[in-house]
């Protein structure tokens, strides 16, 4: 009798174990699940093709799902990232990532670079550059980056010329001098493709250009591309997370599977040639 007293607690002792065994690997297995999937916020149809690509590598390599938000404006990515929607997001350079820390007081940082990207100047009134005259409108970016690299752009073909001492990201009160009495008007970067049948030219985003079928090659009356080169560090693009998750090993591979040969000729194919990998420069 004892015996089988004795057998029974051992059986269920052992049955126990066993449930509390499963029941802790298929937590662990939760747990494991979800730091394998995170979400990757991206600007443009051109930019969400590379990262389909992307996410589909790594789910074969290394088993990470990877979900791609697409945003139609540069201002919502980098508030999505601090609030937690996303976890990731590549669509902005050094110099832009910079000034919105800077101005929201964050501390985002990155992780990788993806691409380089010219600013071009795009017109449907005029075939030439030297054609804009006094009294034309010119629509540019808002932001304070890339309003900035549009005033520049329009210093480089003079157009304007700007003070001395502007700074690296100049806005129109830096202007010294108009050699052209055009009127600047200032948009959200993803309406200046969308405005220029209502202006006489406009500077535009490599991504937002292909967006409006614009080549940039082909269509853009001038394209900052030899300034871009002398100055190409603060505009290289690039994969941002908050810093907590810098050192997080998934997203090192992230990165890696995005630095890849392969994505380097989807970047020049999607781009028609006009972008250039950052991370081979």
């Amino acid at each position: 009798m004892k015996k089988s007293k004795i057998f029974t607690a051992i059986v269920a002792a052992t049955a126990l174990l066993t449930l509390a065994a499963c029941g802790n690997g298929k937590s662990s297995s939760k747990t494991q699940d979800k730091a394998k999937s995170y979400k990757v916020g991206v600007v443009s149809d051109s930019e969400k093709e590379i990262w389909k690509s992307v996410a589909a590598d790594l789910k074969e390599k290394d088993g990470i799902d990877l979900e791609i938000k697409e945003f139609s404006d540069y201002n919502t990515p980098n508030a999505a990232l601090v609030d937690g929607s996303i976890d990731l997001n590549a669509f902005q350079h050094i110099a832009f990532l910079d000034e919105y820390n800077s101005s929201h007081k964050q501390d985002i940082v990155s992780i990788g670079f993806t691409y380089v990207s010219p600013l071009g100047l795009y017109s449907k009134k005029v075939k030439d550059y030297k054609d804009i005259k006094d009294g034309d409108e010119i629509a540019i970016q808002n932001d304070v980056v890339n309003c900035g690299r549009a005033l520049q752009l329009l210093n480089a073909i003079n157009i304007i010329t700007l003070k001395s001492d502007a700074p690296a990201s100049p806005t129109v009160n830096d202007i010294e001098k108009y050699n052209v009495k055009i009127k600047i008007t200032e948009v959200d970067a993803s309406q200046t493709a969308t405005s220029l049948p209502d202006v006489a030219a406009a500077t535009v985003n490599t991504n937002y250009a292909l967006d409006a079928g614009l080549k940039p090659t082909k269509d853009a009356i001038y394209l900052d591309t030899e300034r871009l080169k002398e100055v190409n560090d603060i505009y290289k693009n690039i994969i941002a997370v908050k810093p907590e998750n810098k050192d997080n090993p998934d997203f090192k591979k992230i990165v890696e599977a995005y630095q890849t040969d392969k994505t380097a000729e989807l970047i020049k194919k999607n781009s028609d040639g006009n972008d250039i990998p950052a991370w081979t420069k």
